[in-house]
């Protein structure tokens, strides 16, 4: 069974930084994606960044181009998945969700959810302004 833990999450000031984390276990798929979204109070969940198994590909939403960063680091079975968050943002506050997809499902865009999804249970990111 697939777990993600995400940890990282906390209040910060307005123009600050946090590393989320995302530790991701019993994956048994070679080809697969990861991501993060989030969810404001009262509003959708929504994409905020993906990166392939390979690190060579990452897609990042407007919203956060140029102040996140999303990374990995990958074994056999195991991966941790990053979000370096800079120049925070009152708006950036949320619940942050972990993401992993096996892409044999076929379902390639990252920027929407899809059957088969495995999630974390989310971490807590309030920016203070």
């Amino acid at each position: 069974q697939v777990q993600l833990v995400e940890s990282g999450g906390g209040v910060v000031q307005a123009g600050g930084s946090l590393r989320l984390s995302c530790a991701v276990s019993g994956r048994t798929f070679d080809s697969y994606a990861m991501g993060w979204f989030r969810q404001a109070p009262g509003k959708e969940r929504e994409f905020v960044a993906a990166i392939t198994w390979s690190g060579s590909s990452t897609h990042y939403a407007e919203s956060v181009k140029g102040r996140f960063t999303i990374s990995s680091d990958n074994a056999k079975n195991t991966d941790t998945v990053y979000l370096q968050m800079n120049s925070l943002k009152p708006e950036d506050t949320g619940i942050y969700f972990c993401v992993v997809r096996d892409l044999k499902t076929g379902f390639f865009n990252m920027a929407l959810p899809a059957p088969g999804d495995y999630w974390g249970q989310g971490t807590q990111v309030t920016i203070s302004s």
